[in-house]
């Protein structure tokens, strides 16, 4: 099978081994097959020499979660997360993985009023006890929640699908930080109803690309001389939104990413404009997400951002290893994702702290799943503005 792969990527990878300890899969199995060089020798096998794609080989790229910690580590520069993504793509187009049923669970992403009403029923079902705990969502589904308000037109904020109907009140935070600094805020609500991640990890390219050339029509850059930044506060959407460039491959896409900022990136370069507090007596280790550190490599603007606002800023002692999130690879591959976790919540274990800072929604209920106190780095920030403990 031709996996549509761009030879001279496919040979940047020269085997060596470096990129092993920071894969997760490979880490809690010690299987060649589920490593970043395990994986990429598959394409190749597959590519170049016309190896059959069995149910094995599928199975090796369908529990890779996609951290990309295997690339800051990769001597080489190995474009590792866009192979995966071209190699899950031509495998979903043959029917290969990605079944029906996952493929429906992810339209209502696209669709903001079908996503409310899923929600809806599901808060119900979690409040009568039918939805597993180890579907690792929010502890507390909101029935119902109040929309976000516009308060100027300095930026937009995006808000998203999941994040937005469940975790609306990070949305909140974020708006509140912001506007603290000076700025008027834009929620951007159903003008730009989901950014495609999830389906970009799950194989649906063309899924993705529509999202994001409606994405690109409903926000544009306004009139000024600045082009009108997009802030985004869920690492996943923020890296795929920055990748819009490579997805599309216009100038047009390229111009729409690089008004893409993470709020944590964003808010550290405006540290200037928020008001000085007292910081709050607490203890916060901070969890890094996959796509805020190996992909947007934007992650120490976290420590920028809650320095001035907590008593002790504490760092995981596992440089940055992989939760086992992965968007919905907690749901896909629970047991591989439980093993992951394990190794992160031993190192919060370490740490002591009174809450985690995470910066996605994923690694968020998926650590809360087990018990971990998490927050939003906007959450500590904003109750740092207010004096709320």
């Amino acid at each position: 099978m031709d996996l549509k792969l761009d030879a001279d990527d496919l040979n940047t990878c020269v085997q060596c081994g470096l990129c092993l300890p920071h894969c997760p899969t490979f880490r809690v199995t010690g299987e060649e097959t589920m490593s970043p060089r395990g994986r990429i020798a598959l394409m190749r096998a597959v590519q170049d020499d016309g190896v059959p794609v069995t149910d094995e080989v599928v199975d090796a790229f369908a529990t890779c979660v996609q951290c990309r910690g295997c690339e800051p580590a990769c001597p080489s520069g190995v474009p590792y997360g866009h192979l995966m993504e071209r190699t899950r793509e031509t495998l979903a187009d043959a029917g290969a993985m990605t079944p029906t049923w996952q493929r429906l669970a992810l339209k209502p992403l696209a669709y903001p009023a079908m996503l409310r009403a899923g929600s809806k029923a599901l808060s119900v079902a979690q409040r009568l006890n039918l939805v597993p705990a180890r579907l690792g969502l929010s502890e507390e589904i909101p029935f119902s929640q109040e929309p976000l308000a516009t308060s100027g037109d300095d930026l937009f904020l995006f808000t998203g699908c999941v994040m937005d109907a469940w975790q609306r009140d990070v949305h909140a935070s974020g708006q509140r930080v912001l506007e603290a600094a000076g700025f008027g805020v834009t929620p951007t609500n159903d003008l730009a109803p989901c950014c495609g991640a999830l389906q970009a990890h799950a194989g649906l390219a063309r899924d993705t690309r529509s999202l994001a050339e409606k994405m690109m029509a409903n926000l544009p850059a306004g009139g000024g001389e600045t082009p009108r930044p997009i802030v985004v506060d869920s690492a996943g959407c923020g890296a795929a939104m920055k990748d819009y460039g490579h997805l599309l491959g216009t100038p047009e896409a390229e111009a729409f990413s690089a008004r893409v900022f993470d709020i944590q990136e964003f808010v550290a370069q405006h540290m200037n404009r928020l008001p000085a507090v007292e910081p709050l007596e607490l203890a916060v280790a901070v969890q890094d997400p996959c796509h805020l550190r190996h992909v947007q490599r934007v992650h120490d603007a976290t420590r920028t951002v809650l320095r001035p606002f907590v008593r002790e800023l504490i760092e995981l002692d596992d440089d940055g290893l992989c939760c086992g999130a992965g968007g919905a690879y907690s749901v896909l591959q629970p047991e591989l994702a439980g093993q992951i976790r394990e190794r992160k919540v031993a190192s919060i274990e370490r740490a002591a702290a009174d809450f985690v800072a995470s910066a996605n929604p994923g690694c968020s209920m998926h650590l809360g799943g087990v018990g971990v106190a998490t927050v939003h780095p906007m959450q500590i920030v904003d109750r740092g503005l207010h004096g709320i403990a």
